[in-house]
């Protein structure tokens, strides 16, 4: 196995890993949204990376993340936003593999932290994440602006 930068030709691959991991989360990320992730992954001026593991010649899995400065620690964060493993490759340790290059990275570059989420009930990736670290304590609370109409709204009532 090997964990590596994406190429601009791995955008087929990368593509179709991308589509079956926004079907496992039921999400539909529009197309403008995926070609403007692709570009970003491959622009060294854009703080959001990939890393692409390929297993016999193929591309069986990728992590995307972004690095950032934080106010909790003097080096940059690094969040792990997605991580996905071609179905045909899961249980041959490629999840591991890219979650351990990313604290490789982490080491190499003087980053304090790797953090990242998952739906509570995806077992199989907790059942992973579990081996590096315990789950902590924190709410996660998301507010998509584009649909928060009432900027007024003083009572702050939750919205749908």
């Amino acid at each position: 196995m090997v964990i590596r930068d994406p190429d601009p030709r791995d955008e087929a691959a990368w593509r179709r890993l991308w589509s079956g991991y926004t079907e496992f989360y039921q999400v539909d990320v529009p197309e403008a949204v995926t070609a403007l992730t692709w570009s970003r992954i491959l622009d060294p001026d854009v703080p959001v990376f990939a890393r692409i593991a390929e297993m016999d010649g193929k591309i069986a899995g990728f992590a995307i993340s972004t690095l950032h400065p934080s106010t909790w620690t003097a080096g940059p964060n690094c969040y792990l936003e997605d991580l996905f493993v071609d179905q045909n490759a899961r249980g041959h340790g490629v999840g591991r593999a890219l979650i351990d290059d990313l604290l490789r990275l982490a080491k190499k570059n003087g980053w304090d932290r790797l953090y990242w989420h998952t739906d509570a009930g995806n077992q199989t990736a907790r059942a992973l994440y579990d081996r590096y670290t315990k789950a902590d304590n924190f709410v996660r609370y998301r507010i998509p602006l584009s649909d928060y109409i009432e900027w007024g709204n003083s009572e702050r009532d939750a919205i749908g």
